[in-house]
């Protein structure tokens, strides 16, 4: 089950799933079995409304195998960088799922998870509850917009 929960700082963190889409394709194909699906459960979270996208430590790319996309400059909290973007890190987070870039940060960082992601899962943050909200996606109504 993936949790959500909120320190005496009112941050809020998360439980998700990561897994190594390309690998998932490979099995899919029967290039590889199941079992050697890279995938990590990846706890406390921080869920950062300041970060573009998913952020992972170097260490935790390693492990999950993912590929380089490309190098790119980035804004930190000390200024222009430079970082590396990953692919197809895949998502599993309260019942949802996307694949998504990730940025890769030094090695026994937390991960971060950031607005890009949230939004396409239909998830929101309720601040007020320090508390993740799913948005509705049924018969009704959905959060999908086209």
């Amino acid at each position: 089950m993936q949790s959500t929960s909120a320190d005496a700082m009112g941050k809020i963190t998360t439980t998700i799933v990561v897994t190594n889409r390309g690998d998932q394709v490979l099995a899919e194909r029967g290039v590889i079995l199941d079992e050697e699906v890279r995938s990590l459960r990846l706890k406390d979270v921080l869920v950062d409304t300041g970060a573009t996208t998913l952020c992972l430590p170097a260490n935790v790319i390693s492990q999950l195998g993912l590929s380089l996309l490309k190098e790119v400059n980035i804004v930190t909290a000390t200024g222009l960088g430079k970082a590396r973007i990953f692919q197809d890190a895949k998502i599993s987070l309260r019942g949802r799922e996307g694949t998504f870039e990730c940025v890769e940060l030094p090695e026994g960082s937390d991960p971060l998870l950031g607005v890009i992601p949230l939004e396409a899962l239909g998830i929101e943050l309720d601040l007020q509850n320090q508390q993740l909200i799913l948005l509705p996606i049924n018969t009704n109504t959905s959060y999908l917009r086209i």
